[in-house]
């Protein structure tokens, strides 16, 4: 995955701007235009690195003298204790980004970490781990750049870029074939189409219309082994709700494709992670 550097660059700004407003009080009062510094950045966990570049921007944004090395590779596992990363230049400009930086560098460290962990969980099946759009807002690229480092797949960016026939577009339109008949009507086959089905007969009605992937919504496994035996692999196969680390391998051995878990990124832990200054 490509991060996109303008809308990275917007990121950064913004949660600068966020924090700083009109200057950082505290540090210009005490700290003169001319000190010079370095920190380290330390993993204070075991967990997989990820933003390191981001972080480095966060710098760069307030003094492009500002220098960073890496000791770590974005996306390693690292232990507690590591030695992630360096910075030196101004002591001013790295008080001001210390916070942005590592708020940013922790939670995208977080979701690769825990990304990394389901994957690991069902490696030993065909399944994929997709995101979700549940991210913090203005913060999806971030987020689901973390879910890639980890090992997992990007689902839908947004709604603009794939069609998702939920439940509340099924009532509108009146059932499952109406929906896809009009998306088709309207969209001329410009987007892939996946429908979120509740139940069997939801799933067979699916497969008639030939959608290109079939969400499988909140059922449980045997729902969702009679699901994949009646698709037969004709059309890709997405398990969805309600899955966490303790049942997300029998999901997987259901034989689905993919298997999209929101906690990734709705409600991920971050990654431990401090910057000590040397001097």
């Amino acid at each position: 995955m490509q991060l996109n550097k303008k809308e990275v660059d917007r990121i950064i700004s913004f949660a600068l701007k966020e924090d700083i407003g009109s200057g950082d009080i505290t540090t210009n009062s005490i700290i003169a235009k001319d000190k010079k510094s370095s920190a380290y950045f330390y993993a204070k966990e075991n967990g997989i690195v990820a933003g390191l570049a981001i972080a480095k921007s966060v710098f760069k944004k307030i003094d492009k003298k500002i220098v960073w090395k890496n000791f770590v590779q974005e996306g390693e596992k690292v232990g507690a204790g590591t030695k992630i990363a360096m910075v030196k230049g101004s002591y001013r400009a790295m008080l001001t980004g210390e916070r942005t930086a590592l708020n940013i560098l922790q939670r995208i460290s977080g979701i690769a970490t825990l990304t990394s962990k389901y994957v690991k969980q069902i490696e030993s099946t065909k399944a994929r781990i997709l995101d979700t759009r549940k991210t913090v807002p203005g913060l999806r690229l971030l987020d689901k750049y973390g879910v890639k480092i980890g090992g997992g797949k990007n689902h839908r960016f947004g709604l603009y870029d794939m069609v998702l026939i939920k439940d509340n577009h099924i009532k509108a339109a009146g059932s499952i074939t109406s929906a896809v008949e009009q998306v088709r009507k309207n969209l001329k086959g410009k987007f892939r189409i996946e429908v979120e089905t509740t139940n069997i007969d939801e799933v067979r009605e699916t497969l008639k219309c030939k959608a290109d992937i079939i969400m499988l919504d909140n059922m449980n496994i045997e729902m969702m082994k009679e699901a994949v035996r009646i698709i037969n692999n004709r059309i890709k196969v997405e398990a969805s709700g309600n899955i966490k680390s303790d049942n997300v391998l029998d999901v997987a051995e259901t034989g689905v494709d993919f298997i999209s878990i929101g906690t990734l990124t709705h409600s991920v832990k971050a990654l431990d992670i401090s910057m000590n200054f040397v001097n």
